[in-house]
């Protein structure tokens, strides 16, 4: 999948690209079957809310073979490598889950600042890719966005250790209010929450400010996100575990574009 031209001067004018119906639904099948049985592991990589509920699944595509496909998959790594012009690497991948009534917040932040200050990374030459397993809604805990945000740097920011089960480099209340009505078009709302169905994808800039709400409704919010970063950028401190900033900085090999697709056929007639 490569980027248009109008496609590249969006995100680099907005900071974000979003693109609804990318995975079929027999992917998406596929891909939150998977996820439902990983989150519910007992395992180092599987960080849960203060409640129990599953929050983070790290590095899922290195035990499980589905997340090993979509962590190759052609459709999320030439955008990519097309923006940065070389190779790319898998800093992290996640599977976020917002579970119905116990999904928590996650507090406005930056993920270059991140990756900046615990893992090293030289640049933001890295970003996420964003693959909706459910369906997001503007009321299940959508990621909320701050177009152009990206265009001023890395800011600074408090570690917030006791908010929420998963430390994080975060924003404070008047950075936000001030970024949010920087970007307010005529209706005075700077904040967008892309959402859309099962299988729609979302890529935003290492340093675009963003955060999710809490979900208080029964619909699950599941989203996995892909952390690619440029080979020649890869991090210099080795701070965090290595399921959650990875080391390994061999080039992505791309699989083929129906991989999921014949990996799904493969398994019904396994399981038949």
């Amino acid at each position: 999948m490569k980027l248009s031209a109008e496609q590249l001067a969006t995100f680099d004018e907005q900071g974000y690209i979003f693109f609804p119906n990318c995975f079929s639904e027999d992917e998406i099948a596929l891909l939150r079957a998977e996820a439902d049985n990983i989150l519910k592991l007992d395992r180092p990589e599987v960080w849960r809310e203060k409640t129990g509920a599953p929050r983070t699944a790290f590095a899922a595509h290195t035990f499980s073979p589905v997340f090993e496909l979509l962590a190759r998959h052609p459709r999320l790594i030439e955008p990519l490598r097309q923006l940065f012009g070389e190779d790319v690497y898998v800093h992290q991948f996640k599977l976020n889950a917002k579970a119905a009534f116990e999904g928590d917040v996650w507090q406005w932040h930056q993920d270059y600042g991140t990756w900046q200050r615990d893992d090293g990374m030289p640049a933001p030459r890295a970003m996420n890719i964003a693959v909706f397993l459910d369906e997001v809604m503007p009321i299940n805990g959508p990621l909320l966005l701050i177009p152009k945000s990206h265009k001023q740097g890395v800011f600074d920011a408090g570690h917030d250790k006791s908010t929420t089960s998963y430390p994080l480099w975060t924003l404070d209340k008047d950075t936000v209010t001030k970024l949010a009505s920087a970007a307010a078009d005529g209706s005075g709302v700077g904040i967008v929450a892309p959402t859309g169905k099962p299988g729609s994808v979302l890529m935003f800039h290492g340093n675009l400010v963003h955060a999710s709400p809490p979900n208080i409704t029964p619909y699950p919010r599941k989203i996995v996100y892909l952390t690619l970063c440029a080979v020649s950028n890869h991090i210099t401190k080795f701070t965090r575990p290595a399921f959650i900033a990875h080391r390994d900085f061999t080039p992505i090999v791309p699989a083929e574009d129906d991989a999921l697709r014949e990996y799904a056929r493969a398994h019904r007639v396994a399981a038949e």
